[in-house]
């Protein structure tokens, strides 16, 4: 489906599956290949704020006082490097909690987003490994969801509670949303456990799978310590490179 803008949830609740890093590393994928992005980190860890380059602790404002209403998403949003940015810290529990007394908490971000969607290309949206009410708001907020999957033994297991939340948003609040793909990460080619759940994923899901497969990687690793994305931090290793593709590969699905 073309369309000028684009805001796509990165959901799996299952965590360690390489979330953040995918979020981070598209996000500065697309910015480089020429395309205006933000980056709304939704999980109160703050790691893809951290992996930014920004102080999750030392935010004026961030994802939280805007779903609380305290501020306009332009008054969050942050400039770094070549994309933008609404950060997170752990107020951001809080602020969900609270959320659960409005009438309808499940919509905040998408009616917040409709001042500044149109400035952007893509809005990347990283969610809590959680089905929490954050996840939700991002699920209402999107055109689509990216799940990142690592090719383990439970990988598909824990997929099918999140297929069941994407559908139940589906018959609620948002009944445009879709699957932007699977991303098989972490992967190691050399161990045959890894090779049959992506065989079984590709079988699963078809052409919703995307071609791009990001391998275990030290350099992906070792770049959120700095403040960096991996393709920031060494544009030259696996784990970039595999980066790279996949932001090319998400244009091609989108623009032909």
């Amino acid at each position: 489906m073309k369309q000028q803008h684009k805001i796509i949830a990165v959901a799996n609740q299952k965590g360690g599956v390489g979330k953040t890093t995918t979020t981070v590393n598209l996000a500065v994928g697309l910015a480089q290949l020429g395309k205006k992005v933000l980056l709304i980190d939704l999980d109160p860890q703050g790691n893809a704020t951290m992996a930014c380059g920004a102080d999750s602790r030392d935010l004026a404002v961030s994802a939280c006082e805007m779903l609380l209403d305290e501020c306009d998403a332009n008054d969050a949003i942050m400039e770094f490097k070549l994309l933008h940015l609404i950060g997170s810290n752990t107020d951001l529990t809080a602020a969900e909690l609270q959320m659960m007394d409005y009438q309808e908490p499940q919509t905040v971000l998408r009616q917040k987003l409709l001042s500044v969607v149109d400035n952007y290309d893509f809005i990347l949206v990283d969610c809590p490994p959680s089905l929490s009410i954050l996840t939700v708001n991002a699920l209402t907020a999107a055109h689509s969801v990216l799940i990142p999957m690592q090719c383990e033994y439970y990988a598909l297991e824990g997929l099918t509670s999140l297929l069941d939340t994407i559908e139940r948003v589906k018959q609620t609040t948002n009944a445009n949303l879709e699957i932007e793909g699977l991303l098989r990460t972490m992967f190691d080619g050399r161990n045959n456990l890894a090779n049959d759940v992506a065989a079984q994923i590709s079988e699963h899901f078809g052409d919703k799978v995307f071609m791009t497969v990001v391998p275990r990687n030290v350099k992906v690793a070792e770049a959120p310590s700095f403040g960096q994305s991996a393709i920031e931090y060494d544009h030259l290793s696996r784990g970039a490179v595999a980066y790279k593709g996949l932001a090319s590969e998400l244009l091609r699905r989108n623009h032909g």
